[in-house]
């Protein structure tokens, strides 16, 4: 070997030396992160606070020495599942199990719009039906969000129209829907799958879309489905969503984001059917996409009851693919808790939607549900109820005020009540970290 060769073998095995150290420093800083311990100290230091609550009377007089009590109402953070199921009006027994189990765990609700069956026909929507649905939720504190504005599940009569009215019906599909329901819908998942949009639009023959994508570019139509929804809803939460998780969704991001597209928030959809992710996937993902700065929401997320299966009929839908059994739901118990507290854990983590509520009507009739199809509890329900409502959980505490009329606690992040004899009120604790916040105390009547 000539002496250049030698230096130039000798830099290259020094380089592999260095990525092969670099490669180990990350995988001991993941191994690190996903200690019991440190995700204890992330979800103190990311999800709660320590508060001092002024209580005062309507006329801001301070309640010394006085007896209060407070008990946390709802969390800040976003714990939902798509309510595709919900029957508001149903009277039979499923109906009634499925609404009062999805309020007695849930605070966050995935609403269905996709265009093919929103609108079947030219007009006729089912606005009707999604708003009683948004109306229960919002009548149980439950934030709602509309799925999806931009897709390729188009309705076939869109296709049949010259190319520019069929163009001007799908911006005026996100104009009026986004409208219609701001107040009661305010968060929208606006353009879903973009990374794969052109070939999902060919195979499903969305003429509209796909014209759009051929001719503009994945990102000028993401650019143009956030402007309409942005001028139908100044006020609105606007989510890209999508279930790549790899370069060609961050490329999509970063171009878009140079661009000034108003996205509020990342989607990431995470479908398990093939496989449970694991804690080390899903803190690997979280801090990729934690780079751009913006909440993430899971916005899809399935850990089945079942044994996973490689080649899955997508379009087709097959049913009858899976089986739940006492032994993998206790699996999916595990591996579902594990998921959540990390992504609890994780600064950057705003919203986790679970994908079905339920094991009856599921996608692709996958034992994905926190109820089986007869509406029972799996084990997963009970063990994300404990969590969310009892660990992660503040109150009731009673407490006695100083002669400033404060008194000092550490919450979750989220809505509160706070009561003393003869009067009651509500705060917020919206920030992690010291507070000091008020609360007035209107009469009991």
């Amino acid at each position: 070997m000539s002496p250049d060769g030698a230096r130039l073998a000798g830099g290259v095995a020094a380089c592999l030396v260095l990525l092969a150290a670099g490669v180990c420093a990350q995988a001991r800083e993941g191994e690190a992160a996903l200690s019991e311990t440190a995700i204890e100290e992330r979800i103190v230091k990311y999800r709660t606070a320590e508060v001092t609550l002024k209580v005062t009377d309507t006329s801001g007089r301070p309640l010394t020495d006085t007896q209060v009590t407070v008990q946390m109402l709802r969390h800040k953070f976003l714990f939902g599942s798509n309510i595709f199921r919900l029957r508001p009006e149903g009277t039979n027994e499923d109906d009634r199990a499925y609404g009062e189990r999805f309020a007695e765990l849930l605070n966050y609700a995935t609403l269905p719009f996709y265009w093919q069956m929103y609108e079947p026909a030219e007009g006729k929507t089912n606005a009707v039906q999604v708003k009683a649905m948004a109306r229960w939720c919002k009548e149980r504190g439950i934030r709602t969000k509309g799925h999806p504005l931009v897709w390729t599940l188009e309705p076939a009569w869109v296709g049949e129209k010259p190319a520019a009215e069929a163009t001007a019906l799908l911006w005026g599909r996100v104009t009026r829907d986004v409208t219609d329901f701001a107040g009661l819908t305010d968060i929208w998942d606006v353009v879903n799958e973009a990374v794969v949009g052109p070939d999902q639009a060919r195979a499903r023959n969305a003429r509209t879309l796909l014209g759009l994508y051929e001719r503009e570019g994945r990102v000028a139509v993401v650019a143009r489905a956030f402007a309409v929804a942005r001028e139908a809803n100044p006020k609105a939460t606007l989510v890209l969503n999508d279930f790549r998780t790899d370069e060609a969704y961050e490329k999509i991001l970063e171009e878009a984001l140079a661009k000034g597209v108003s996205i509020d928030v990342i989607g990431i959809q995470s479908h398990m059917h093939g496989g449970y992710w694991g804690a080390a996937k899903a803190w690997e993902v979280c801090e990729r996409f934690a780079r751009f700065g913006k909440p993430l929401h899971f916005t899809e997320l399935t850990i089945l009851s079942g044994e996973p299966v490689g080649e899955i009929d997508w379009e087709n839908r097959r049913r009858n693919q899976w089986r739940t059994s006492p032994e993998l739901e206790q699996r999916q118990e595990r591996q579902a808790a594990e998921f959540y507290r990390v992504l609890f854990s994780h600064p950057a983590v705003a919203a986790v939607t679970w994908w079905d509520f339920s094991d009856q009507r599921s996608w692709m009739g996958a034992p994905a549900g926190f109820l089986r199809e007869d509406m029972s509890p799996k084990p997963v329900f009970l063990a994300l109820k404990k969590l969310i409502h009892e660990d992660w959980w503040t109150g009731p505490l009673t407490l006695r005020t100083d002669d400033k009329g404060t008194v000092t606690f550490k919450g979750f992040l989220g809505e509160y009540a706070a009561g003393a004899p003869g009067g009651s009120g509500t705060f917020r604790i919206d920030a992690a970290g010291a507070q000091s916040l008020a609360v007035s105390l209107s009469p009991t009547r």
